[in-house]
């Protein structure tokens, strides 16, 4: 299968229900799910002694849990390079970061899919406040953190848990920039001793009827990171107080 058949996968996914992903995810051996309805994430050791934890959310805005009525069945369209929902929806936030995450499963990377993110990170402050052996997992064996869950073609975001050195490693790594550092997401729960980054996947209009994802956006990033994150011993990357 191509990468763009695995993303056009995870697109037809139920938009009202997390469980399709964690279904799929849990077929990976020694996958850990632990939780249930929001309170609720799916973690894959790495096996690599420079892993990174990779990241997204389960979760679409449309998902019954937040009170939505969207039942409609996808009916997915490809129209000059664009994937769209003709019945409105697409979930691409964060499904197309998802099927990221299925395709960048064998380098040897922890993999951590979370659920409840648009419902104000909920699965990821469960797992800070109640699973604290993995909590301490992520920030004491990993290098750093990567979410796949940012609109765009070519941003990054570091938020409050990136350092100047590594917010100038992003940008060498991935030739993306910064807009600005507002909003939050899951690694600004999880990144308590490591520094995250948030990267472009496509996406646009989420949360809205007309989203939308542009497939050379996604690819790009896919293919970025598939060669980065492929290099041996990537660095870590401390979360220290100097943040900036």
């Amino acid at each position: 299968m191509t990468d763009i058949d695995i993303l056009l996968e995870f697109l037809c996914i139920d938009l009202a229900a997390s469980d399709g992903v964690f279904e799929r995810f849990s077929d990976i051996p020694d996958a850990i799910v632990r939780g249930s309805g929001m309170d609720k994430f799916l973690y894959v050791r790495g096996s690599r002694p420079d892993r990174v934890l990779l990241v997204a959310h389960a979760d679409t805005c449309w998902d019954n849990s937040y009170g939505q009525n969207h039942n409609a069945p996808k009916e997915l369209s490809i129209d000059n390079g664009i994937i769209r929902n003709l019945n409105g929806g697409l979930g691409a936030d964060d499904r197309a970061g998802c099927a990221i995450l299925w395709l960048l499963k064998d380098l040897g990377h922890s993999i951590l899919i979370t659920n409840g993110e648009e419902g104000g990170l909920v699965g990821s402050r469960w797992l800070r406040n109640e699973n604290p052996d993995i909590f301490d997992e992520i920030n004491s064996t990993h290098q750093f953190a990567v979410q796949f869950d940012r609109r765009n073609s070519s941003d990054y975001k570091c938020y409050s848990v990136g350092t100047a050195a590594f917010r100038d490693y992003i940008g060498k790594m991935t030739g993306y920039s910064e807009p600005d550092r507002k909003s939050s997401t899951d690694i600004v729960i999880l990144s308590d001793r490591i520094a995250g980054v948030n990267l472009s996947i496509g996406y646009r209009k989420e949360h809205t009827e007309m989203e939308h994802l542009v497939m050379d956006d996604w690819q790009h990033t896919l293919d970025i990171c598939r060669s980065w994150l492929s290099e041996n011993d990537l660095p870590r990357f401390p979360l220290t107080d100097d943040k900036s």
